[in-house]
C-alpha cells in the first residue's frame, strides 16, 4: 500500500508549511479523539489539511484495500482533495473518482487498490453498487462541503453510499457555512462541532461599484481595468449571462477563461489549469467556481450578478483574502438596484473611467500526452523543454502533472518552437505528442 510513510513533520515540510493554524490543530485534535465531528470554517483557511492530517495517522499501511471516502459534490473539488493528498507525499495510494470519467479507467486505477478514495457521491454510489473493491476496511467517512453533498439531488446516493459502508467508525463533515441540517441516515451521532465561522476575513474588502446602464458591460470593463494584470474571477448565476460577458470580453482583446456546470469536464479542467499557470488571469464562473477550487492567490473577484443567498456570496468572497492575503470583491449593480440585507459594511465606490487594459500574460499551456502512469515526473518534462525543447529555467512555468498526461505553462513566445522541436520524441520510452491548448 505505501513506499515510505511520512509523519506530520515531513509533510508539512513537504508543502512547504511551517506550523499549523489555530483551526487545524483543534480540529486535528477532535477528528483524533471523536468518532463524530463537524468542522466549520471559512473558505481558504485550510480545512482539507485539516482532516487530511489525523486520517493519515490512523491508516494501516499494512491494509491493500480501501480506508477512507472522501466525498466532494463536485469534480473540481473532489480531484483537487486528490491532489493535495498526493502533495503530501504521504506513501500511500489515493485515486478520485467522478461522473464524467470514463468508468472503465476507474476500474483500472482501482485494480490496485488506494488507501484513500475521493469521489462524487454518484460515481462512488455506483461504485459501491457494484461492489467494484470490499468496503470491510473503510473505517472512514469524510463530507467535505456537506451542505452541497447532502442536498436533495445527493440524497438517494447518499443513503446508498452509508448504507453500504456498514463498518463506518469515524464520521468527518465540513463546510464554510452553517445553514444545514444534517439527516438521521448520516449516523452523526453526539457530533463535537469544530466552529471557526465567526472568524471574519479581515483583509477582505467590499466594495459596490454603481453602473449608469443595466447591462453594467462599461462598468465591468472599467472594474477590469483598475485591476489590470491581477488574477480574479467574475461570478455570473447562469452559463447563459457567461457567455454574454464572454463575449463581450472577446470583443475588447480581453484573454479569459470559462467555468460553468454545463461544460464538458475536460474544458472545465482545462480553464482551470489556464487559470492557475497564469495564462488567463481572469475567469467567468457560476458558483460552481466559489467552493473548493484549487486555483491561486486572488486578488479580486466581481460580483456582475449578486448571488441569491447570503450562503453563496460568503464562498464567492471566500476566494479572494484567503488565509493571509488581502483581497477585494467588487459588487456591480445597476444604480437603480438596492442592495440584499445580506451585505453589510460595503464601500460606496463612485463611478470609475476606463483605465489600462488588461494585457495577454505572456503564458501558453502546452499538452503532454503522458503522465505518471508512463512513469514520467515533472523533472523530466522540465528536461525535455530545456533539453530538447531549448527553453531556459525562466521560461517554463507550472507543470501539473495528470495520471495520462501533462499541462505545462510556457513562455508564449517559445510555445510553437518547443512543439517543433520537442513533440514526438521519447520521454520515458513513451512517444510524446505536444500541442498548444
Amino acid at each position: 500500500m505505501s513506499k515510505s510513510i511520512k509523519n506530520q513533520r515531513e509533510i508539512l515540510a513537504k508543502l512547504g508549511i511551517t506550523t499549523l493554524n489555530e483551526m487545524q490543530e483543534e480540529a486535528k485534535l477532535a477528528i483524533s479523539s471523536h468518532p463524530n465531528t463537524i468542522l466549520l470554517s471559512p473558505t481558504g483557511t485550510g480545512k482539507t489539511l485539516a482532516f487530511l492530517l489525523p486520517i493519515l495517522e490512523e491508516l494501516d499501511p499494512k491494509n491493500e484495500e480501501v480506508q477512507v471516502i472522501i466525498l466532494a459534490p463536485s469534480r473540481e473539488l473532489a480531484i483537487q482533495i486528490a491532489q493535495v493528498t498526493r502533495d503530501m507525499g504521504t506513501g500511500f495510494k489515493t485515486n478520485e473518482v467522478y461522473g464524467g470519467r470514463n468508468f472503465s479507467k476507474d476500474k483500472v486505477d482501482l485494480k490496485h487498490r488506494p488507501a484513500i478514495l475521493v469521489g462524487t457521491p454518484g460515481r462512488v454510489a455506483d461504485h459501491l453498487r457494484r461492489e467494484t473493491f470490499s468496503t470491510k476496511e473503510i473505517k472512514t467517512l469524510v463530507l467535505d462541503e456537506f451542505d452541497k453533498s447532502l442536498e436533495v439531488g445527493f440524497e438517494d446516493e447518499m443513503k446508498d453510499i452509508i448504507s453500504l459502508l456498514p463498518n463506518l467508525e469515524k464520521r468527518i463533515l465540513t463546510s464554510a457555512t452553517k445553514d444545514m441540517e444534517i439527516p438521521r441516515f448520516v449516523g452523526m451521532r453526539n457530533p463535537l462541532l469544530i466552529n471557526y465561522l465567526g472568524e471574519k476575513i479581515a483583509k477582505l474588502k467590499v466594495k459596490r461599484i454603481l453602473s449608469p446602464s443595466k447591462d453594467k458591460l462599461d462598468t465591468l470593463l472599467n472594474t477590469i481595468s483598475l485591476v489590470a494584470n491581477q488574477p480574479g474571477i467574475i461570478f455570473c448565476n447562469f452559463k447563459n449571462t457567461i457567455q454574454y460577458v464572454s463575449d463581450f470580453l472577446t470583443s475588447k482583446g480581453i484573454p479569459h477563461g470559462c467555468f460553468y456546470g454545463g461544460m464538458e469536464q475536460k474544458e472545465r479542467e482545462r480553464a482551470l489549469i489556464k487559470f492557475r499557470n497564469g495564462t488567463h488571469q481572469i475567469i467567468i464562473a457560476t458558483d460552481l467556481a466559489a467552493r473548493g477550487i484549487d486555483v491561486p492567490e486572488i486578488k479580486y473577484i466581481i460580483h456582475y450578478q449578486l448571488p441569491m443567498r447570503s450562503e453563496e456570496f460568503t464562498h464567492r468572497n471566500g476566494r479572494t483574502a484567503r488565509m493571509h492575503a488581502e483581497g477585494t470583491a467588487f459588487v456591480l449593480q445597476w444604480q437603480n438596484e438596492t442592495v440584499p440585507d445580506f451585505i453589510s459594511n460595503v464601500e460606496e465606490v463612485p463611478q470609475i473611467s476606463s483605465g489600462a487594459r488588461p494585457e495577454a500574460s505572456g503564458w501558453k499551456t502546452l499538452f503532454v500526452s503522458g503522465g505518471r502512469k508512463d512513469k514520467i515526473s515533472k523533472g523530466d518534462i522540465a528536461g525535455l523543454f530545456m533539453k530538447q525543447g531549448k527553453l531556459t529555467k525562466d521560461e517554463i512555468g507550472m507543470i501539473e502533472l495528470k495520471s495520462d498526461c501533462a499541462f505545462v505553462a510556457v513562455a508564449a513566445s517559445k510555445a510553437k518552437e518547443v512543439i517543433k522541436l520537442a513533440s514526438e520524441t521519447h520521454l520515458k520510452k513513451k512517444k510524446v505528442r505536444i500541442t498548444i491548448i
